[in-house]
This record gives C-alpha cells, sequence and structure tokens, in this order.
C-alpha cells in the first residue's frame, strides 16, 4: 500500500475518532447518571486523543491529517437528536445511540486492519481498535445497566 492510500484509509480513521468523540460528549450532556457521564466524558477525551495520534501519523507520511468529523457521523447525530426530540431522553435510549456510534467505529477500524499498512500504521490502528472494542463494551454494559433499572 503506498503513502496516499495509507493517508486516506488514516483520515478516515480520523473522522472516525472525531466523531467518536462528539458522539461521546453529545450523550453525557444528556445522561442522567453522573457516573455514566463522568465515564462518557473520558471516553471522548479518549477519542481525542486517539485522533491526535492518528494525525501525527499522516503528517509522518507527509499529508494532511483530517480535523473534523465526517458528514455521517454528522448526520447521525442530528438523528438521534430528532429521535431524543420525539421519544424522550431515557439513559438506555441514549447508551443505546451511543452502542452504534460505537458499531460504526468497530466496522471502520476492521475494514483498516484488512488493508496493507505498514507495520508501525497498523500497530497503531490494531492498539486503538482494542480501545474501541473496549468503549463498545462498556457502553453495552452500561445500556444493559440502564435497561434493568
Amino acid at each position: 500500500m503506498d503513502s496516499k492510500d495509507t493517508i486516506e484509509v488514516l483520515n478516515d480513521l480520523i473522522e472516525t475518532c472525531y466523531d467518536g468523540e462528539k458522539g461521546f460528549r453529545d450523550c453525557a450532556e444528556d445522561i442522567k447518571d453522573v457516573s455514566v457521564k463522568s465515564t462518557l466524558t473520558q471516553r471522548a477525551g479518549e477519542c481525542a486523543t486517539a485522533a491526535a495520534e492518528l494525525q501525527d501519523l499522516v503528517r509522518s507520511l507527509g499529508g494532511k491529517p483530517e480535523d473534523s468529523p465526517s458528514a455521517t457521523g454528522a448526520l447521525h447525530r442530528r438523528w438521534v437528536d430528532l429521535k431524543s426530540a420525539i421519544t424522550g431522553k431515557s439513559d438506555e435510549a441514549i447508551l443505546n445511540e451511543c452502542e452504534r456510534g460505537e458499531d460504526v467505529a468497530k466496522k471502520r477500524y476492521k475494514e483498516a486492519l484488512e488493508k496493507d499498512l505498514p507495520a508501525n500504521v497498523r500497530a497503531v490502528v490494531e492498539r486503538q481498535y482494542q480501545g474501541v472494542l473496549r468503549n463498545h463494551d462498556q457502553v453495552k454494559a452500561l445500556r444493559d445497566r440502564a435497561r434493568a433499572s
């Protein structure tokens, strides 16, 4: 895979990280449970850190890194806002949408790892993918807990 293709893959993941950051922050604003709010805010920060790390990789390859969320992520957040206005903003409903966002992140990272990435890039993407999996599982557990209450 040449540098241009690698940069494209990384820029897609940067958008994914920004989508995650914005999604976690939006969910944290609406969550009533203070401990869950704190967890989601922390996850938003981790997404921002991951985006910065990927941006550094893009720069090291001579590319211009993305610096904003994707249009798809923005559409999803608008849909969540509209749905919430209609159905109400229960913690369970908010965490359902948060989990849906993490499903997208899992898919994008998995697709990136199917590419022939340089070893140093693959190592970063793989490590970040493990973080995405942990985030997804944690959000799912929080949602299940909210559902049970």
